[in-house]
């Protein structure tokens, strides 16, 4: 694995659980939405709670899902703070805190930093190469 697929974990862990929690809000929007046809046939009383109770069960098992990976996160960023933190130079750290900690965009870390996008793109360079992946994901 490489240093930049090895810090990259957290960002696409991020988007998951985001992609998850617009699922969860689909769901309840589901779950609370009224849908009545009016027909001459009588309708089984029990579908509706069936159909609602299928929903509030997805819905409960995608939360849990969602708490899970936010551990996770948590996690995978301390273990990513402190392998940032194990490179030398503090421009360095901050770059890589800034793209793979706050999720920022080159722009945002040039702006930020007080550089050109070109000169984050070189540090950015020399700070992959002085991190050390840890030797079990290698």
């Amino acid at each position: 694995m490489t240093a930049r697929d090895y810090l990259s974990q957290a960002y696409r862990l991020d988007q998951r659980i985001n992609s998850k929690l617009e699922q969860v809000e689909s769901l309840n929007g589901l779950a609370t939405k009224v849908n009545s046809t009016l027909t001459g046939m009588p309708k089984n009383p029990n579908s509706a709670t069936s159909t609602m109770a299928d929903t509030v069960t997805k819905i409960i098992a995608l939360q849990a899902e969602i708490n899970n990976d936010i551990e996770r996160l948590v996690d995978l960023k301390r273990e990513l703070v402190a392998v940032i933190k194990a490179v030398s130079n503090t421009e360095r750290q901050t770059l890589l805190e800034l793209r793979y900690l706050c999720f920022k965009t080159w722009e945002q870390i040039a702006v930020e930093m007080n550089y050109t996008v070109r000169n984050v793109h070189l540090l950015h360079k020399e700070a992959l190469i002085a991190v050390v992946v840890p030797s079990s994901l290698h």
